[in-house]
């Protein structure tokens, strides 16, 4: 299942508005097929996986990040019917789907074909896989993570506004992969103005995946997508990760509104005593700032640290 989730991250952003899918065709210990949800939607993992395998599918486990669906379409079959006519012998599925044309109804077709199913396996890595379909299908939005890179002591820039450059290369490299998985990012309007950042893609092959460029203000500026709130990503067309980069008002601004889902801190081993990267969040009392976030990775890159962190369960659920 570990290796379909990361084949799935290899659709994300590119197969909306259908969910990125990861499948693993396996039989008497080999892998025999794999796939991943094309750009636009088609073919599925499943569809591509079962192809690649062939008659060695017949017999074999497909491990899938998301319930096979079970609706026909225009522009192909059904999963659920696909594993069956191939004949494989059990379906291993990390969550349900929550479409209403598929939840529940794949698995149940596919038990009723007499094959073995069994669910939850990777479940939480798979809802991370597709926040952004998720987000966007039951918050009406795109997914959010905001980005920061901080000294030490939590600062964004010198007094004097000096900022580049605060992490070093392999952060910053990092930082440009998670652009390329996002289809837009926002700035606001003090960032467009000190820093007119280029907001590009900067590693070899991607260049292409550059995110749409939105900026947050209430006048235009020219070759800018604008909004003037938050709540207006929901009218993004398109848009299902949207990477939040600065500066500290626009960091602010989308925490207040409560409309952060992940943040990416970067943190770099200096101090700088000067500008720090998030305005005031409006809290008048530490226990409101409590049990909203939970860590979900850390890593080293270079010199610095990236933690990266997911809204705490029980604030999803409120």
């Amino acid at each position: 299942m570990a290796a379909a989730l990361t084949l799935a991250l290899r659709g994300q952003r590119v197969t909306a508005p259908n969910p990125n899918v990861g499948c693993m065709l396996v039989r008497a210990g080999h892998v025999v097929g794999r796939g991943w949800t094309q750009a636009g939607g088609r073919p599925h993992a499943e569809a591509m996986a079962l192809d690649e395998a062939g008659e060695a599918a017949r017999g074999a486990t497909a491990y899938v990040t998301l319930e096979p669906c079970a609706h026909e379409s225009a522009r192909g079959p059904a999963c659920a019917n696909l594993l069956i006519a191939a004949g494989v012998a059990r379906v291993v599925v990390a969550m349900r789907d929550p479409d209403p044309r598929t939840d529940g109804k794949g698995i149940a077709r596919l038990e009723a074909a007499g094959i073995a199913v069994t669910t939850g396996i990777g479940e939480a890595e798979a809802q991370r896989t597709i926040a952004g379909f998720l987000t966007r299908r039951f918050k009406g939005r795109p997914h959010v993570t905001l980005k920061l890179a901080t000294s030490l002591d939590g600062c964004i820039a010198l007094a004097n506004g000096e900022s580049r450059w605060i992490t070093g290369p392999e952060a910053r490299a990092h930082a440009h992969l998670e652009r390329a998985r996002h289809e837009a990012i926002l700035i606001g309007r003090g960032t467009l103005e000190r820093d007119a950042p280029r907001l590009d893609v900067r590693l070899p092959g991607l260049e292409s995946r550059a995110p749409r460029r939105i900026l947050l203000s209430a006048r235009t500026a020219d070759g800018w997508h604008m909004i003037s709130q938050p709540s207006a990503i929901a009218t993004l067309v398109g848009v299902d990760h949207l990477l939040v980069e600065g500066g500290a008002l626009t960091a602010a601004t989308f925490l207040r509104a409560d409309m952060v889902d992940r943040v990416l801190l970067y943190r770099a081993p200096v101090l700088l005593g000067g500008k720090p990267g998030i305005a005031d969040l409006g809290l008048t009392e530490l226990g409101g700032a409590h049990g909203r976030w939970q860590l979900t990775d850390t890593r080293m890159l270079g010199s610095d640290r990236l933690e990266v962190y997911e809204r705490a369960s029980k604030r999803d659920s409120e």
